[in-house]
């Protein structure tokens, strides 16, 4: 139970077993039926064929924390200290563009890719110092800093149309609404509080579905909560892990949410409290989603 009313307990299966430090930044290519989400701490990215249910673990060299598809055979990888060009058939990847590579205090965070193919990226500090980060947007092949002065960037998403895009700092615990150029996904204005949490847990990773709903993960509150383009909140889907993260949608119909958690911060106790901490998850939603744009490079 919580202050938004009753939780939802919708079917629900574990995805991966594995016990995610901080899962993170999941994504899914229709095109290939497969989804990918990080382990930012432990650098790994993992890749679950959901026809099959098979799941590889890769081991990165750096903390990756999300990515998006470029096209069949290449994905653009988010890391601590810059963006990489991910070959999916070997893994092999080529440094595209640094990002904040001259302060080891930051890394990256949470990522999403507007209609357009412009990619909003978030940075942070590795300890989570207040204001340390950032969201920056590329967008055709150039980063540029849209907001400064961020301590927890998260909830990065975007209106189907690409006229609105929203985006959170969870230090804050709030959730902003920016209007945007749905050409360039760049903003046409400032940003204005739509949802402000107090109390029973954080504004983290977000997805908006075909309908313009936003479904946010509340990192601490263990549930999805789905709220409406003008910040009412409509519903609240329990995940079986306190510290759920961030949702993708999955399936060929995007009906379903994969959902991430973590186990960071938790004592033995709260872990032994906890037996879904960590793990990755399979939420039978009945949700009108939608698929993830690709990346459009200063190339293409």
């Amino acid at each position: 139970m919580n202050d938004d009313g009753e939780m939802e307990q919708v079917p629900t299966v574990v995805l991966c077993d594995e016990r995610c430090h901080l899962g993170e930044g999941p994504t899914y290519d229709a095109t290939t039926d497969t989804a990918w989400w990080f382990d930012i701490v432990e650098r790994k990215l993992f890749e679950a064929r959901l026809g099959t249910r098979q799941i590889t673990i890769h081991s990165l060299s750096v903390m990756g924390s999300a990515l998006g598809r470029i096209d069949a055979h290449r994905q653009l990888l988010v890391a601590d200290d810059g963006l990489y060009v991910r070959d999916t058939a070997d893994g092999r990847m080529t440094p595209y563009l640094p990002l904040e590579a001259d302060n080891a205090a930051t890394r990256s965070n949470d990522a999403r890719v507007h209609p357009s193919g412009t990619f909003w990226i978030g940075t942070m500090g590795r300890q989570a110092e207040r204001g340390l980060g950032a969201i920056y947007a590329l967008h055709r092949g150039e980063l540029s800093l849209l907001y400064g002065q961020i301590t927890i960037p998260n909830a990065i998403c975007f209106s189907p149309d690409g006229a609105i895009g929203y985006f959170a700092d969870t230090g804050k615990n709030v959730l902003f609404r920016v209007d945007l150029d749905p050409t360039t996904g760049l903003p046409r204005g400032e940003p204005v509080a739509l949802v402000t949490r107090r109390g029973g847990g954080g504004i983290d990773g977000a997805v908006v579905d075909a309908d313009g709903l936003i479904w946010n993960a509340r990192w601490g509150g263990g549930c999805i909560d789905v709220y409406g383009p003008q910040g009412q909140h409509l519903r609240s889907l329990r995940v079986p892990a306190p510290q759920s993260s961030c949702p993708a949608f999955i399936g060929r119909d995007f009906s379903r949410l994969l959902v991430t958690s973590a186990w960071q911060g938790m004592t033995e106790e709260a872990k032994r409290a906890d037996p879904g901490h960590g793990r990755t998850f399979v939420l039978e939603a009945a949700a009108r989603g939608r698929p993830e744009p690709d990346v459009r490079l200063s190339t293409d």
